[in-house]
């Protein structure tokens, strides 16, 4: 039976079984065990466990995990066995780039519009769509039964056009703009800041060097 206290944790971590998953059927392979999937993700097998646990009773002592089963049931989960609409706000780089990446269409999610308040964007082609004008959010969000909106914009207008998506009634966005953005409480908000992720990187990149040059030293003493 699946749980409703899903760790944030456990949540960051389905994807992960899910793409494993999906390329371990790729190759034919019909039956996986908990060590196996937890090796291609990076994780002990009793995490990945007990992350299954908090979804439902999957796979079979002794035997594994049917691989096409649990896929579905994972990307069930993920809501992802249903079609969800996206509005890309901002026709930037990032923006337009976005509506050429295919892994959106092969997990059920459709960006239905890009808008802009740029006028010498507003009414050119991106993709197989127009770029509309920031003035008709409103309207897309009605018409094209928008779910999510992505943010794609300068730091400087980022809060202000979540706002008007919450005013236009989007209850999820995923933010690219690198500053931080306030929602009520029931709208669920994504970050995706490359330059924290890079930082990250140069950290752990820093500290493998340190270590290194500890025990350069050592060998020399």
């Amino acid at each position: 039976m699946e749980k409703t206290n899903v760790p944030n944790a456990t949540i960051n971590r389905i994807p992960l079984y899910l793409r494993s998953l999906q390329e371990i059927k790729d190759r034919n392979r019909q039956i996986i065990s908990s060590h196996e999937l937890a090796e291609l993700v990076g994780v002990q097998p009793a995490q990945l466990r007990k992350d299954l646990s908090y979804l439902g009773e999957f796979g079979t002592r002794g035997v594994g995990y049917e691989v096409e089963h649990l896929e579905f049931q994972l990307a069930r989960r993920l809501g992802l066995t249903r079609e969800w609409s996206i509005a890309v706000i901002g026709a930037g780089r990032i923006g337009s780039a976005l509506l050429y990446y295919k892994g959106f269409k092969e997990r059920n999610l459709a960006i239905r519009a890009i808008l802009d308040i740029d006028e010498k964007k507003i009414g050119k082609k991106v993709g197989s769509l127009i770029i509309q004008d920031m003035r008709d959010l409103e309207r897309v969000v009605r018409e094209e039964n928008i779910d999510v909106g992505i943010i794609t914009t300068p730091a400087a207008s980022a809060q202000g056009v979540a706002d008007q998506l919450l005013k236009a009634g989007v209850k999820a966005i995923l933010n690219f703009a690198p500053a931080s953005i306030n929602v009520p409480e029931g709208v669920v908000l994504r970050h995706v800041d490359l330059a924290v992720e890079l930082q990250i990187l140069t950290f752990f990149l820093r500290r493998h060097s340190l270590m290194e040059e500890k025990m350069d030293e050592e060998e020399v003493y």
